[in-house]
């Protein structure tokens, strides 16, 4: 039977837009919505090159030198990754391998922080180390609150001591949970928190003391056991005993493969609890973070709710209920994958070339380093005073028009007239990229350095760098 002549003209019609070349079809002669949804869809080719072509304006992830996310992995990760993103990793009874495959990380990882033998770790992993610096500080708080009570003592002034150049998200944790921050100033050579600093802020109000392994500002480690010894020579003098919290976020998959003897962790026994984020140094893609307690008993009871697991009793404790259980997989499939010997390898090679963009980076003339990536793969350096016809954030300005995006920024109370530009080694970052950079430093340093005159400041640029 002959079709109606309509129908043959809209076949034809049909036929027509269906080979027609992508960037001529009707949908994509147009710009894309932004206020209201649309009445009518468009093709899934269109949408994706719509939408895709938009994203290019993004910078290049590769030559983010400012995150400490991950920006690269394994093709076979990637493609778990792809396979496991509809999981919801808080079904544990629908994705119950899922479940187990958590399990797993969270025990590889308390063996990796040194848990005590004969000593029952127990974790969870999260969306980050945002939410498991949530998770650590209730922990810190419940405890605090279960000993005061027990001794009929009030419980209504806790404190939190730290260093003022935590990540924000402890200052947003003491204001969400009604906790005050006692903050230890930082000065010129000295950029973290140190033993004798964190004993002055302690008193009986104390919930813990946060100890950071790798400073987001310069890349530093904390001296944990340090400060933790002075605690036990606080509580043996009849002071006030405070558990030591180490926010790990980035050193937690570093220290352990570059610096084993370095004791910061479980080994140190006032360390009660530890986090750190898979989707930095742990390899894997946001967003992933992992959180584990010495002891179940470090763990209070109240914070943890049971849920029904093939019939038997699962505890969770979070505050995010669905997720992905992809950033997991791919954090297992990088445990498994990589070895103690492929992570060490990954981040010596991050290491050496941290430490040779510092040290061509020291010798260029206008630049000194306040810090060189001997730790973390991170390194912070400034301006010597004598330069004056330009700023820091000209040459992160500059930097960025080849492609690379260096934060300028202050440093916290105390150093805020200290501006300088951070430099974050990620695995990704070969040799080859980082001469590139160091041509490019170059030619930006030489263009400023021919300026007649200073370059107009903008005051937006005059807020600390808090993330």
């Amino acid at each position: 039977m002959a079709l109606h002549s309509s129908e043959s003209s809209e076949l034809q019609e049909f036929e027509r837009l269906a080979i027609a070349p992508l960037y001529a079809r009707p949908r994509a002669t147009h710009g894309m919505p932004a206020q209201v949804i649309p009445e009518d869809g468009m093709d899934p080719p269109i949408a994706y090159s719509m939408i895709h072509d938009e994203l290019m304006l993004d910078g290049n992830s590769r030559q983010n030198l400012a995150t400490f996310v991950t920006t690269y992995m394994d093709d076979e990760a990637r493609l778990l990754f792809a396979e496991t993103s509809d999981k919801n990793m808080i079904d544990k009874d629908e994705y119950p391998q899922t479940a187990a495959i958590e399990g797993r990380c969270v025990r590889m990882i308390a063996n990796l922080w040194n848990t005590p033998e004969g000593e029952e770790a127990t974790g969870t992993s999260t969306t980050g180390s945002s939410e498991a610096v949530m998770l650590g500080g209730l922990a810190l708080k419940w405890r605090w609150r279960e000993r005061r009570r027990a001794a009929g003592l009030p419980t209504d002034r806790p404190n939190l001591v730290m260093g003022i150049n935590v990540q924000v998200v402890w200052e947003k944790f003491c204001r969400y949970w009604d906790v005050e921050p006692r903050y230890a100033p930082i000065e010129e050579g000295r950029l973290q928190l140190n033993a004798e600093e964190a004993v002055k802020l302690v008193d009986e109000n104390t919930i813990g003391v946060v100890a950071i392994l790798g400073s987001t500002f310069d890349g530093s480690y904390e001296p944990v056991e340090e400060i933790a010894n002075a605690l036990d020579e606080l509580a043996a003098s009849g002071g006030p005993d405070v558990p030591v919290h180490v926010d790990a976020a980035s050193g937690g998959f570093v220290a352990p493969f570059l610096d084993p003897d370095l004791r910061w962790d479980f080994r140190v026994p006032r360390v009660r609890s530890i986090n750190s984020s898979g989707h930095k140094y742990g390899l894997v893609f946001p967003g992933v973070g992992w959180i584990v307690w010495r002891t179940p008993e470090d763990l209070p009871e109240d914070l943890v709710f049971h849920v029904n697991y093939l019939g038997g009793d699962m505890p969770t404790f979070a505050l995010n209920f669905s997720r992905p259980g992809a950033q997991v997989v791919a954090q297992y499939y990088n445990l498994v994958r990589l070895g103690r010997e492929g992570y060490r390898q990954i981040q010596q090679a991050a290491r050496d070339t941290a430490l040779f963009l510092s040290g061509a980076i020291a010798g260029m003339g206008p630049y000194e380093l306040l810090s060189d990536g001997s730790e973390l793969p991170v390194f912070f350096f400034r301006l010597r005073p004598e330069v004056t016809n330009y700023t820091v954030y000209d040459v992160s300005a500059k930097m960025r028009e080849r492609g690379w995006q260096v934060p300028a920024y202050t440093l916290p109370a105390d150093l805020t007239d200290v501006a300088g530009l951070r430099v974050v080694v990620r695995n990704g970052l070969s040799r080859d990229m980082a001469e590139m950079f160091l041509a490019d430093l170059a030619r930006s340093t030489d263009f400023l350095e021919s300026l007649e005159t200073k370059l107009p400041h903008d005051p937006s640029h005059t807020e600390s760098f808090r993330h």
